[in-house]
């Protein structure tokens, strides 16, 4: 695919875009900031807990709108990251 510019874009290099690999990268977001995983642009581990807290909160704010709207597959995934990355929030403080 060319972009404006003759830009050359590579639609191979990223996944497709649905609702669980947008939560997996809010979810790998949160990690980072978290301190648990290393930052994919630095190769280091530093937290950020402020980032963390609101990722979290991104991430149940739309566990609240989705309720309902998912499918069993999507919303037990979902439930698992948040529960997951809520508990790593609280020990971390």
């Amino acid at each position: 695919m060319t972009k404006g510019g003759g830009e050359t874009v590579r639609e191979d290099v990223f996944p497709k875009i649905d609702f669980t690999t947008f939560i997996l990268s809010l979810n790998a977001s949160a990690l980072v900031h978290l301190g648990v995983v290393e930052d994919p642009g630095t190769g280091q581990r530093c937290r950020n807990l402020a980032l963390a807290k609101q990722t979290i909160d991104i991430l149940g704010v739309l566990e609240e709108k989705t309720k309902g709207n998912l499918k069993e597959d999507e919303e037990r995934l979902f439930l698992h990251l948040l529960q997951d990355l809520r508990l790593r929030y609280v020990r971390s403080e």
